[in-house]
């Protein structure tokens, strides 16, 4: 069993999918690690400590040769696999509703493509979701990012001159890329408020010392989608929603967006008029930018000002912290391989009828197979 760690050609991707750490495992499950040169440069892992942790380096076509499992981050383009062996899988987060065409192409080269942001949201496969894993940090970093931009400091501070008021942070969305911005906030000495669709989160916002912004006795309240998700809401939420939330952003000195829906385009969270409602200094961070955005007037690649306000849409963000990124994502696909390896195969093995290998297989023996693709 012969898997490959391929480097990411895709602009910008500096995390990798598999650290010295887990080749160590990998290798101690029985399998051959081969590890494409340079692939680790991003995450400031050098090709010597993978060969240290028992990998084979070399070119990106010894490493396709032979290969039984391919590891990536992100959907590599389908002709850059050329000689890998049909019936080889594919790992990665794989994109299957925004590229359709590198799925098709997959599944041309008889490659089983295993889309890992699928991964459904279950006790047991925990350890392998690769969204939580990363929203964690993004959450973390567009605090940062957010206090980086932001001319003032966030914590009260009494000193002789006087006093410095808290930074007030609105959190809208609270996932795991919500929650952990909340958190760090709060670390820093900002005023934390937060919002959600979902009910149930305002008791995780109250523990982390952050007050809930909620709409009350409309209908839709509990906004509790497929998978844990948020799901759409009625119009008269919607409509009850944006009142709420333009009078409490017009006091806020950052906002941080990061709600996204699977599948569709990014609800719109803050128009055009709440931005100009802040006062100038202002800055808003929006994680879901990359996906159509929460932010009118948000800028995948870019921060922009509008009204004197700070829109911060940079894109990939976990890659901005790649050294972390990619050991958590290197741990969940070695937490996935390594729960259905059979040591009697020598290989891991994905049952038809299991709840895992039906939400994240996409291809199959030349065809596309995932009921979410062809349905």
């Amino acid at each position: 069993m012969k898997l490959a760690l391929l480097a990411e050609q895709a602009a910008g991707e500096r995390r990798v999918a598999a650290t010295p750490e887990t080749v160590k495992k990998l290798i101690g499950l029985g399998a051959e690690v081969a590890v494409e040169a340079g692939a680790g440069a991003g995450a400031s892992i050098d090709d010597a400590a993978y060969a240290a942790a028992g990998a084979h380096v070399g070119n990106r076509a010894q490493v396709l040769a032979d290969a039984d499992i391919l590891l990536g981050v992100t959907a590599p383009a389908p002709d850059s696999l050329s000689g890998a062996k049909p019936g080889a899988w594919l790992l990665g987060a794989l994109n299957p509703f925004g590229d359709r065409a590198r799925i098709d192409g997959y599944a041309a080269l008889g490659l089983e493509a295993l889309a890992m942001e699928w991964m459904p949201r279950i006790t047991r496969a925990q350890s392998m979701d690769i969204l939580s894993s990363q929203a964690n940090l993004a959450g973390y970093k567009a605090v940062l990012d957010a206090a980086a931009e932001y001319g003032r400091a966030f914590p009260m501070m009494m000193t002789a001159a006087g006093t410095i008021s808290a930074a007030r942070v609105f959190v809208m969305g609270v996932g795991v890329a919500g929650l952990q911005a909340i958190a760090t906030a709060r670390r820093l000495g900002a005023q934390v408020s937060a919002t959600d669709v979902r009910s149930a989160t305002k008791e995780q916002i109250l523990s982390l010392g952050a007050k809930p912004i909620f709409v009350e006795k409309v209908a839709g309240i509990e906004g509790e989608g497929a998978g844990g998700y948020a799901g759409e809401m009625s119009a008269e939420y919607q409509a009850a929603q944006a009142e709420l939330v333009s009078a409490h952003i017009a006091k806020q000195d950052i906002v941080i967006t990061t709600a996204l829906i699977p599948g569709r385009p990014a609800p719109r969270l803050v128009s055009d008029a709440q931005v100009s409602s802040m006062r100038p200094g202002s800055v808003i961070v929006d994680l879901a930018v990359e996906q159509g955005g929460n932010v009118e007037g948000a800028v995948a690649g870019d921060v922009v000002e509008r009204h004197g306000v700070k829109i911060v849409g940079h894109r990939n963000v976990p890659s901005r912290l790649a050294a972390d990124a990619s050991a958590l994502f290197a741990r969940n696909l070695y937490n996935f391989l390594s729960a259905y390896w059979d040591k009697e195969a020598g290989r891991p093995v994905l049952p038809a009828d299991d709840e895992v290998t039906q939400a994240i297989r996409l291809t199959q023996n030349g065809q596309v197979v995932s009921s979410r693709l062809i349905a």
